[in-house]
């Protein structure tokens, strides 16, 4: 086997394994090949990730090697940790979008009520993915926020404007809304992964 064969096979190897990492003794057991020509080559391979500058390095710990990351990028990895719109919605997130999306403005008290449920995660996360906002206050006790979409949900669901919701049936009852309005959120979902 070739070098760079060899190199692109341990790579591999190390990607698929993930955090458990594996031992030289392993890696020359999958590939049929003696522990010192394996100890050689990721020695060699370590090199090469370190010459080159690349954004991955392979490291030993506890006897075990694997794929990490350069401790140099932290900062990088953990804006990308700490983005609020790096993460999928949750079913609760989901139903509470298809409620403002259809009945904007509205408060949190009229999502509760729809949903039976207490949305105050819900609205937080979807602010924070920046997919609601706060458009204004009810007038009344209080004056409660109103919240409504955002332009990012329009781009996000590949939408020119909430006139290109899908129509809901004329005869719906309050209790299936967010059902309504979550297939088609759902199928928005799939086409974007």
């Amino acid at each position: 086997m070739k070098i760079q064969e060899l190199h692109g096979t341990i790579e591999g190897l190390l990607f698929v394994v993930g955090d458990e990492g594996m031992t030289v003794e392993d890696v020359a057991t999958i590939l049929e090949m003696d522990v010192h020509t394996i100890q050689e080559a990721i020695v060699s391979l370590q090199m090469l990730y370190k010459e080159q500058e690349r954004g991955l390095q392979i490291v030993e710990m506890a006897g075990a090697f694997r794929l990490t990351t350069r401790p140099e990028h932290a900062p990088y990895f953990k804006k990308l940790a700490a983005s609020p719109l790096h993460s999928s919605l949750s079913q609760a997130a989901l139903e509470t979008l298809a409620i403002v999306a259809y009945r904007q403005p509205i408060t949190r008290m009229d999502i509760d009520e729809i949903r039976g449920v207490k949305s105050d995660r819900a609205i937080h996360t979807l602010s924070s993915k920046l997919l609601i906002k706060e458009v204004d206050r009810a007038p009344g006790p209080g004056r409660p926020i109103l919240y409504g979409t955002t332009k990012f949900f329009l781009d996000h669901f590949g939408l020119k404007s909430l006139d290109e919701l899908p129509p809901l049936p004329e005869n719906i009852d309050e209790n299936s809304l967010e059902d309504e309005a979550d297939l088609f959120f759902r199928k928005f979902e799939e086409t974007l992964e």
